[in-house]
C-alpha cells in the first residue's frame, strides 16, 4: 500500500481510530468523573471543574492545532495531538491528587480539541464533494465505538481494578500515532495551496473574520457553542446523574451503556440523509430532536422514560454532530480551513467549559434535573435559530 495513494475506506479507518481513541478518552472521563466522587469524595462543584478544566484545554488546543493545521499540514498536526491526549491520558493514572488530575486533564484536553476539527478537514479535503458529507458523518461515527469501549471498560474494569488502569488502557493510542506517521499522506488540496501560498497566522485569522467569511463564522461560533455546552453539560454527567436519581454506580454504568448504542444509528441514518436531503436539513431536524430528549430525559421519572429518552438523546445528538463536523469545514476555503473550523470549535469549548460547571453550580444550589435539563435543551434551539437564519447549504459543493 502506497503512503500517498490511500484509499477512500483506508482513509475513514485511519482517521476514524484516531476519533475512536478520541471518544474513548472523553467517555471514559464521564464514568472516571462518577468513581471519583465516591472514591476522593468530591462535591459536585469539584466534578464539574474536572469536565470543565478538560474544555478549557480543548478550546486553548482547538485553536492552536487548528492554526498550526494551515502552517505545517493537516497529518502532523493531527499525529502530534494524538500523542499528546495518549500519554498524557496514560500519565493521569498515576494522579494522587485532584490538581495533578486536572493539570493532566488539561494537557489531555488539548490533544483532543485540536485532533477532532483537523481530522474532519483532512478527510473533508481527500473525498469528493459528491460523498464528503457522507463519509463525515462516518467518520463521526467512530466516536460511538469509542464510547462504547469506553462503558465497556469503564463497566467491566473500572469496579474490578480501579480507574487507574481505565486510564492506562487510554495511552493505547501513543502507538497508533506512530503507525500514522508512516500511513498517513496529507490533505492534496493543503499541500496545493501550502505550494502556491503561506500567509502568516494573522492573516488567516483576518481572513476568517472578513466580509465574504463574517456571516458563516457568526453562524458557526453561535452553533459550536450551543452544541458543545448542552454535549458536555448533559453527556459528562450521565452516569453521575443516574446516580443522583437513584441507581447504584454499576447499574448507572450499564444504563448509560444502553443510551450509547443508540449513538449508531444516529449516526448512520444522519450518513443517510445528509447527501439526500443537505446538511441544514440534518442539523436543525436532528437538533430539535436533541432538545425535547433533553426536556423529557431531565423530567422523566420512571426508568422506561428515562432510558428511552437517553437512547433519543444519544441517537439525536451524535446524529447532529455528524452533520456539525461535515458542516463546518465547507464554510471555508483551504487556505484557511484549518484556522476558521479550529477557531470555531475552540469557541465552542467555552461552552464546554460552563455546561458541566453550570449542572455542578445548580445541583449545589437545590436546582432540579428538570430546569437543568430545560436549560440546555433550550441551548440546543438557539443553535438551531442560527443554523437557520444564518446558514447556506453546502451539500455537495466543491470546496475552494
Amino acid at each position: 500500500m502506497s503512503k500517498n495513494n490511500l484509499s477512500e475506506r483506508q482513509l475513514l479507518n485511519i482517521a476514524g481510530l484516531g476519533w475512536l481513541f478520541d471518544a474513548m478518552d472523553v467517555g471514559i472521563l464521564s464514568f472516571i468523573i462518577a468513581a471519583l466522587h465516591t472514591e476522593w469524595n468530591l462535591t459536585p462543584n469539584e466534578m464539574s471543574w474536572i469536565g470543565s478544566v478538560n474544555s478549557i484545554g480543548m478550546a486553548v488546543g482547538a485553536l492552536v492545532f487548528g492554526l498550526l493545521a494551515d502552517r505545517i499540514g493537516r497529518k502532523w498536526v493531527f499525529i502530534i495531538t494524538l500523542l499528546l491526549f495518549s500519554i498524557a491520558s496514560g500519565l493521569s493514572a498515576l494522579s494522587t491528587t485532584l490538581w495533578m488530575f486536572l493539570i493532566l486533564r488539561f494537557i489531555i484536553g488539548m490533544g483532543l480539541g485540536g485532533e477532532l476539527p483537523v481530522a474532519s478537514t483532512l478527510v473533508s479535503e481527500t473525498v469528493a464533494p459528491e460523498r464528503r458529507g457522507k463519509i463525515i458523518v462516518l467518520l463521526e461515527s467512530f466516536w460511538a465505538y469509542g464510547w462504547l469501549a469506553a462503558a465497556l471498560i469503564s463497566y467491566f474494569v473500572i469496579p474490578n481494578f480501579g480507574w487507574q488502569i481505565a486510564l492506562l488502557i487510554t495511552a493505547l493510542p501513543a502507538f497508533y500515532a506512530l503507525y500514522l506517521r508512516i500511513k498517513l499522506p496529507d490533505s492534496p488540496k493543503f499541500t496545493q495551496s501550502i505550494a502556491e501560498h503561506k500567509p502568516s497566522v494573522l492573516d488567516n485569522i483576518k481572513h476568517v473574520w472578513s466580509k465574504d467569511y463574517r456571516k458563516p463564522t457568526i453562524m458557526l461560533w453561535i452553533l459550536w457553542f450551543c452544541v458543545v455546552f448542552s454535549y458536555y453539560g448533559m453527556f459528562l454527567w450521565l452516569p453521575s446523574v443516574m446516580v443522583i436519581k437513584g441507581f447504584s454506580l454499576i447499574k448507572s454504568f450499564e444504563y448509560v451503556l444502553i443510551m450509547t448504542l443508540a449513538q449508531l444509528p444516529g449516526y448512520y441514518t444522519a450518513a443517510w440523509f445528509i447527501e439526500r436531503m443537505g446538511r441544514k436539513f440534518v442539523l436543525i431536524t436532528y437538533l430539535i430532536g436533541t432538545a425535547a430528549s433533553a426536556y423529557f430525559f431531565g423530567t422523566a421519572e420512571s426508568l422506561g422514560l428515562l432510558l428511552a429518552s437517553g437512547m433519543l438523546l444519544s441517537f439525536f445528538n451524535l446524529g447532529a454532530w455528524g452533520a456539525l463536523y461535515a458542516y463546518t469545514p465547507e464554510q471555508y476555503p483551504t487556505v484557511i480551513r484549518g484556522t476558521g473550523a479550529g477557531m470555531a470549535a475552540s469557541f465552542g469549548r467555552i461552552g464546554g467549559i460552563l455546561g458541566p460547571l453550570l449542572i455542578g453550580y445548580l445541583t449545589t444550589k437545590g436546582a432540579s434535573l428538570t430546569v437543568i435539563f430545560t436549560i440546555f435543551a433550550g441551548a440546543i434551539l438557539i443553535g438551531v435559530a442560527s443554523v437557520i437564519f444564518l446558514g447556506s447549504e453546502t451539500k455537495q459543493k466543491e470546496l475552494a
